[in-house]
């Protein structure tokens, strides 16, 4: 049986007293279930809403700010490592969020099994693993095929918005979304935008500035009906 390709290795480490609380204690609360079929994101938020997944959140204070600045959004993160699961649990809880919630499996699958085509009104991949060595390029997240199943679950005019602080890895990004028909760029010249507003700046980010390290944003409309004809 072929093995699919990960973008991650999970990695294994010491949790702090917050990281294991929120996993002990709070995960459970904010969980989707893995075992069911197709997700229903009025049932499971009580209402109807725009609906953002965020793949791979990191520890998951630039989500938690998110979703505390704007309640009238749902939001789902999805992240395989332990530590990062368990620190957003653990903020989700303290920040009494109630448009949050959490997924611990492997992003590629759960989209694939679980979401509805034409069901999310946007897609967040901020600062994936570059895998910079050549021959780990096909381990990148933002590939062809994976672009083309992300663009059958956005809504119509939906958005892909990816953000790394590499600039192999952008201008590859930049090239694998501009191929898809589908896809309009944001951009005025058609290349990078500059950070909305909407995307809050991470501590590993304000550190970066400071080094004078480069960060370059992507953003992507999923074309309406009328865009296509």
């Amino acid at each position: 049986m072929k093995r699919n390709i990960r973008s991650f290795v999970m990695r294994s480490g010491r949790l702090t007293t917050r990281q294991s609380k929120g996993l002990k204690d709070y995960f459970a609360d904010y969980a989707l279930p893995t075992n069911t079929g197709l997700w229903s994101w009025p049932s499971i938020f009580n209402r109807e809403a725009p609906t953002v997944i965020e793949i791979g959140f990191g520890m998951g204070q630039s989500l938690a700010t998110m979703a505390e600045q704007n309640p009238t959004v749902n939001y789902v993160g999805i992240e395989v490592h332990r530590a990062g699961v368990g620190n957003l649990a653990y903020l989700i809880h303290e920040k009494a969020l109630t448009n949050l919630h959490i997924i611990d499996q492997d992003a590629v699958v759960m989209i694939q099994e679980h979401v509805s085509d034409e069901s999310v009104d946007g897609f967040q991949i901020f600062f994936p693993d570059p895998w910079h060595k050549k021959k780990h390029h096909k381990r990148r997240l933002i590939q062809s095929t994976w672009v083309s199943t992300l663009v059958k679950k956005l809504k119509p005019g939906g958005f892909i918005h990816c953000a790394t602080d590499w600039q192999e890895y952008a201008e590859q990004m930049l090239q694998v979304l501009r191929e898809n028909a589908c896809l309009i760029n944001q951009s005025d010249d058609n290349t990078f935008v500059p950070r909305p507003a909407s995307r809050p700046l991470t501590k590993f980010e304000q550190r970066g500035e400071r080094l004078g390290h480069g960060v370059w944003d992507l953003i992507f409309h999923k074309m309406n009906q009328k865009e296509l004809l």
